[in-house]
């Protein structure tokens, strides 16, 4: 998927595959023990006393189904050099779209959310410096028109490991 198109999710609308014991044992396997090995899926399949193919069926089919929406590695941005930011912005209901399809054009959005309140839409920022993620948000402003949007650096971090039980 292109990073400017909107991707709405309606978590209530959203078809949910059932979930038996095997998909959620593999579930709580990759989560957070995926293996980093030439063929990741038959290690998970020794592991479970499964077949490789059977894995590999049952994490496709779960992606399909969106109940998994990536498998990929989680990165700590500051240990790499870069900063970040949560940023949140007052949009008119007619501008909402305009204005996501704008922030979503930037590579060091991560997440980008409408919520209900004067503050309706939120995402979080993370570049190479705060110099950068300031010109960014004013090229947003002026761009787009929206005058209210603030960025809210974290003071400090405070990491807990989630891992969700299925």
């Amino acid at each position: 998927m292109e990073r400017n198109k909107i991707k709405k999710e309606s978590p209530d609308k959203k078809k949910i595959h059932k979930l038996d014991k095997t998909d959620r044992a593999i579930l709580n396997e990759i989560q957070s023990h995926f293996p980093l090995k030439a063929r990741p899926y038959r290690e998970v399949s020794e592991r479970l006393g499964l077949t490789e193919k059977e894995v590999i069926f049952r994490v496709d089919r779960m992606a399909k189904g969106g109940i998994i929406r990536r498998i990929g590695a989680n990165f700590n941005s500051r240990k790499l050099g870069f900063t970040s930011t949560l940023c949140a912005a007052q949009v008119p209901g007619e501008r909402i779209s305009e204005f996501v399809e704008k922030v979503n054009q930037y590579p060091g959005v991560t997440h980008n959310y409408e919520r209900e309140g004067d503050f309706n839409i939120w995402f979080t920022m993370i570049a190479e410096s705060q110099k950068q993620i300031e010109s960014s948000l004013q090229e947003i402003k002026d761009t787009t028109g929206v005058e209210t949007l603030i960025s809210l650096p974290a003071l400090n971090i405070f990491k807990i490991r989630v891992d969700f039980e299925v």
